[in-house]
Order: C-alpha cells, then sequence, then structure tokens
C-alpha cells in the first residue's frame, strides 16, 4: 500500500460516560449527536446497558460509551449494572466523569467521592470531570464542589457544561481531543451506534412506562422483543414488532394495563410514534405484559437483556 492510499489518521477513541445515577451523561450523548440513542428519564437507573455513539467531525472521531449509573447495588439486576460501568473503563482511551453539581448533596458526599477517586485510580486513565446541570446552581455553590472533586483524583480538566442545552460542548470535545490517539476511522461516518433497532425499540418501550407511570411502578420492568420484521409488499412499509412487558407482581401488571387497558394503550402509541420516526415506517406495535416472579434476580433473564455479563 502506498502512501497516499493509507486511511487518513485523525483524532479518533473511545471514551466512557460514567458517575452516578441521573447526572445526564445519556442526555448529553444525545445531545452531542443529535439524535436520541440513549433513553432518558427522571429516574435514575434508567440507563442498563452500555450503549455506544459515535460522534464524528472531519477531523475526529470519538466513540462514546455510555454507561449505567453507578451506586450502591441491592439486587442481581443492579450489581450487573454497576459491573458493566466498571469494566467499560477496561476498554477505552479516556474518562468523562459526570456528576450533577444541582444535587442537594453534590458537595455534601465525601464517600461518593472518595469511590470514584479509587475506581479512577485503578483504571488510570486521563479523566474529565464533567460539572453537568451548571445552568442550575449559583457559581458560588459550585466552586467549593469543583475544590472537593479535585482532591480525589488528578483530573486532565474540569468542564461545568449543560448537557442538556449544549453549553460547555466544545470545550469538552476539544478537551477530549487533547487525551485521545491518533489513527484511521473506527466507525464509518453515517453509523452513530452499534445498537441494534430492535434494542432501541426495546429501550423506546421501556422509556415511555418509566415517564408515563411516573412513581407509581418500581424498577422491576423490562422489555422483550419477541419479533421485528419488515412486513414485504408494496405502498407504505410495514414494521411489526411484538413486544413483552416483563414485571415481577400482579399489581405491577395492573399499573401498566392501566383501567380498561388506557395504560397500555397510552405507552403503545407513545412509543410508536417514536418508533416510527426512527425506523421511518409505519408500526405495527402490540404489547403484552407478563409477570415473572423475581426476573431481576434470574441471570437467564438478564442474559436475554444484555445485562448480565460473562
Amino acid at each position: 500500500m502506498t502512501a497516499d492510499s493509507s486511511p487518513e489518521k485523525i483524532t479518533c477513541g473511545f471514551v466512557a460516560l460514567v458517575g452516578p445515577p441521573n447526572a445526564g451523561k445519556s442526555t448529553l450523548l444525545n445531545n452531542l449527536l443529535g439524535q436520541k440513542i440513549s433513553i432518558v428519564s427522571p429516574k435514575p437507573q434508567t440507563t442498563r446497558n452500555r450503549v455506544l455513539g459515535v460522534f464524528n467531525q472531519p477531523e475526529r472521531q470519538i466513540v462514546f460509551l455510555d454507561t449505567p449509573g453507578l451506586h450502591q447495588a441491592r439486587s442481581r439486576l443492579n450489581s450487573e449494572m454497576v459491573k458493566i460501568a466498571r469494566n467499560t473503563l477496561n476498554e477505552v482511551d479516556a474518562v468523562a466523569y459526570m456528576i450533577d453539581v444541582s444535587s442537594p448533596e453534590a458537595d455534601s458526599r465525601p464517600e461518593q467521592r472518595q469511590q470514584a477517586g479509587r475506581l479512577l485510580a485503578r483504571a488510570n486513565l486521563p479523566t474529565l470531570l464533567l460539572c453537568n446541570k451548571i445552568d442550575r446552581v449559583d457559581k458560588a455553590k459550585l466552586l467549593p464542589i469543583i475544590a472537593a472533586w479535585q482532591e480525589v483524583y488528578p483530573f486532565a480538566a474540569i468542564i461545568p457544561l449543560s448537557a442538556l442545552d449544549g453549553d460547555g460542548q466544545e470545550t469538552l470535545l476539544d478537551e477530549l481531543s487533547k487525551l485521545l490517539p491518533q489513527g484511521p476511522r473506527l466507525f464509518p461516518e453515517d453509523i452513530p451506534t452499534d445498537a441494534s433497532e430492535r434494542f432501541i425499540c426495546s429501550e423506546i418501550i421501556r422509556e415511555k412506562i418509566m415517564l408515563l407511570t411516573r412513581d407509581e411502578l418500581p424498577y422491576s420492568t423490562a422489555v422483550m422483543i419477541d419479533r421485528f420484521r419488515e412486513e414485504p409488499g408494496g405502498g407504505t412499509p410495514l414494521t411489526t414488532i411484538d413486544a413483552t412487558i416483563l414485571v415481577e407482581k400482579n399489581s405491577q401488571k395492573g399499573i401498566i394495563i392501566g383501567n380498561r387497558g388506557q395504560m397500555l394503550k397510552q405507552i403503545g402509541q407513545s412509543a410508536r410514534r417514536e418508533i416510527e420516526a426512527m425506523l421511518g415506517t409505519k408500526v405495527l406495535l402490540k404489547l403484552w405484559v407478563k409477570v415473572q416472579k423475581n426476573w431481576t434476580g434470574n441471570l437467564r433473564v438478564l442474559r436475554e437483556l444484555g445485562i448480565q455479563e460473562d
């Protein structure tokens, strides 16, 4: 191969988005890519799987790995989620550790900072501290939070930002570019994620459940895609999706179905609209609700959901 035909070398590498639940990691990823890759809700532990998103510009390609929030796990499901986040640090070139500076506990949880410092020290990777939600906090409160975090790890840079409105985004990209190696693109420029359409559809359905049931339903729901088929024939393309919503108790099944099936209908309609926009086809979405006791502790189910790692 001649020098002229060698792949173009640009700034290119993998970055792990890690941090406590609800810090805004998924919001940041979606905003950077300009499209929804990772679902978002006000509830902690919304992200359960590692979600890959590819940011492209002519001079750089940054592959972000959005991870479940780091927290004290009290169930098999949660411990596997935390394991996914920790293991991701073995596969990246740099880390972006995000905190929510608007949280009332942002400057009053030394144990969280110490745990984060130990985790980052073991990973021994160049790391940025992302201070998210600066639009919700006075600058006077921000400075002591930054000072407290500076004591736990030698961050390459500390970046105040707002994942929601994009403030600080260019600074983040520029600082990451300083930490990443040079090389050819790892992904084609027209591929924003390696997640399958089946997976994204299941996540969209789960997001609607979390948003529409709000605090009525605990976190023991999951969505499995039983059938995903693009129907042949002329006219408008049609995708048929059959999905099962797993819950652990009959009372939870009742909440999701709702009075005369109205809640399930609302979940289905809201999910279908978003899935149609993503796929660019008409969608026939059929939802069933199934009670499977203690699925959150069932390794077989967790493997099917892609949460349990070998």
